[in-house]
């Protein structure tokens, strides 16, 4: 998967090295330890998924901007701070198998510093009077923020529907592969219409991603590379869709017990879930759900000419849910 990625990104090769280099020049502070967390956020860098479609998007719609190389950095702020403040709230010692912010310089430095990359991110668009790409940055925000508060809500009662859980992950989510599109398209002057269905296309991109993501809970091996530790959702009670499905499909006496081992859960109940899960075909569903929100990223691509950079936009969605990790 990972030679999968390196071939993506070779394709906009130059754009990805100016844009780590302006992204490590925006959050350089010269307070020390901002300086020393920056640093140990440059240097454990991720996938880069994001700033890959912004480019991509981009280069299939024009030529690549200064616009683009500050949507990027901007985009790339929101992901960053966002988990930075979600291993706060999941209280997770490890992101990408080494150790996250909040383990090495506790919670209250951790929230503080995804302030400061949110604060990095909106002073981008304002310095710029970038003030298309600020309503996006805005209400993406706002999205990922109403996304979480509404997941915690439910997880209480264990009472996520399928429903609710679409909505759940459009913003937690795929509200900001979707800016990452929009912006991206914005970036290079494109029409409103032409704009907005890169939104639509990052949506369905976006969607696919999480319960991909969703779907790596339920694995047997423990892989703490995919960005959380696997297991995690359960512990959190964080209801998702393949058990979702399976609590629905599930005889009343299942239900009951799948619920108890949800309310009482340890890692004996975890594998006694999974069972369940598999069981009903909670994994096929999520899996067969997943491909459909691909194939709908997939068709908006039909609308546009044939190129390389077309190309490689479709291997980016299929990597989307195929990775491994």
């Amino acid at each position: 998967m990972e030679i999968i990625l390196e071939k993506i990104k070779a394709t906009i090769k130059k754009e990805i090295k100016e844009f780590e280099r302006q992204f490590s020049d925006t959050i350089k502070n010269n307070i020390p330890i901002i300086n020393k967390i920056t640093h140990y956020i440059i240097h454990r860098k991720g996938k880069l998924i994001r700033p890959i479609f912004v480019f991509l998007i981009a280069k299939m719609l024009g030529n690549i901007q200064k616009k683009t190389y500050h949507t990027a950095c901007l985009i790339e702020l929101i992901h960053t701070a966002t988990l930075v403040h979600d291993d706060v709230i999941d209280n997770s010692s490890l992101r990408r198998g080494t150790f996250s912010i909040n383990a090495i310089w506790k919670n209250k430095i951790a929230v503080l510093m995804g302030d400061y990359l949110l604060s990095k991110s909106l002073l981008i668009a304002t310095d710029n009077n970038y003030y298309d790409l600020l309503k996006i940055v805005c209400k993406t925000i706002k999205d990922m923020s109403q996304g979480e508060l509404l997941q915690i809500e439910k997880s209480k009662n264990l009472d996520i529907t399928e429903k609710i859980y679409n909505q759940i992950i459009y913003h937690k989510t795929a509200s900001l592969i979707a800016a990452s599109c929009e912006a991206g398209a914005r970036s290079v002057s494109t029409d409103e219409k032409t704009a907005l269905k890169m939104r639509e296309f990052g949506i369905f991109t976006g969607i696919a991603f999480q319960i991909k993501d969703d779907l790596f809970d339920y694995e047997e091996k423990n892989n703490n590379f995919i960005g959380k530790p696997v297991g995690i959702d359960l512990r959190e009670k964080k209801i998702t869709l393949p058990l979702i499905y399976a609590i629905k499909k599930a005889s009343k006496k299942d239900q009951k017990c799948i619920l108890n081992y949800i309310r009482n859960y340890d890692e004996k109940k975890r594998h006694q879930i999974m069972d369940y899960v598999k069981k009903y075909g909670g994994l096929e569903y999520a899996t067969q759900k997943m491909i459909k929100f691909r194939n709908n990223a997939l068709k908006i691509l039909e609308f546009y000419p044939e190129g390389k950079i077309k190309e490689t936009l479709k291997i980016m969605v299929n990597f989307v849910v195929e990775r491994n990790q």
